[in-house]
């Protein structure tokens, strides 16, 4: 089902976002898959065939991890989609920063995992803030609030607010989140990555209805992380 989106043509309808990544391959697989490749080919021609496998191996791993697959988005527009692949770590209720209640999924990435993240549900960028200085394990519970991250904010066109958090971890030092404030973005849509590693969060309304539980295996953009009780027509 097609994700609902302001009309552009209408006066004061936000712009909508342009998803991206898009490409089969990330486009930091070509720069940072350079140097290995360089180094293969260096140790081939002096005859090191032994380091000319090893780095042949890591272009490759640098390769396979910004792979960039496409998905089919499941449900409607009060279907909560997974933000990234990876295993679910924490589903339970927490205090928003407003003092309200909302209900967090989060969702721990390792090095094997596809990094690009997707938009859990339509809506309006509200505000996107950077924070944290640490750069533990994403699995570490101190890693939620002291990890380095950056929190998109998102209202639904019922109004409902939501966050979709990106958090380093151990080995992960770069977020990337294209989206600019204001504009709409498609459930579903590839809106940025995490390098190497990483957690990404989603908190949504307090009573909207989980469908994952901890230790589940999930994709990005295809698992059904929770259903909204309050309809967003």
């Amino acid at each position: 089902m097609s994700s609902p989106e302001p009309q552009g043509s209408q006066p004061g309808s936000p712009p909508v976002f342009a998803e991206r990544p898009t490409e089969a391959l990330v486009p930091d697989a070509y720069r940072l898959g350079a140097l290995p490749l360089a180094l293969a080919a260096l140790s081939g021609i002096l005859g090191l065939q032994w380091a000319a496998l090893v780095f042949t191996a890591l272009a490759a791993f640098v390769a396979w991890f910004f792979r960039n697959p496409s998905r089919t988005i499941p449900g409607d527009e009060n279907t909560v989609v997974s933000p990234a692949d990876g295993r679910v770590i924490d589903v339970a209720e927490v205090e928003r920063s407003d003092g309200s209640k909302g209900l967090r999924i989060a969702v721990f990435l390792s090095v094997f995992n596809v990094h690009v993240n997707r938009v859990p549900l339509s809506g309006r960028v509200v505000s996107i803030e950077r924070g944290g200085e640490a750069y533990l394990a994403a699995f570490n519970p101190d890693a939620e609030t002291r990890n380095v991250r950056c929190t998109m904010t998102l209202e639904t066109a019922a109004g409902l607010r939501i966050e979709v958090a990106q958090i380093t971890g151990l080995i992960a030092r770069r977020i990337v989140c294209y989206p600019r404030v204001g504009e709409w973005l498609r459930r579903g849509e590839r809106f940025g990555l995490i390098r190497f590693g990483s957690r990404t969060d989603v908190v949504l309304p307090a009573d909207a209805e989980a469908r994952v539980l901890r230790g589940e295996r999930v994709r990005g953009g295809s698992t059904v992380l929770a259903v909204l009780r309050e309809s967003i027509q």
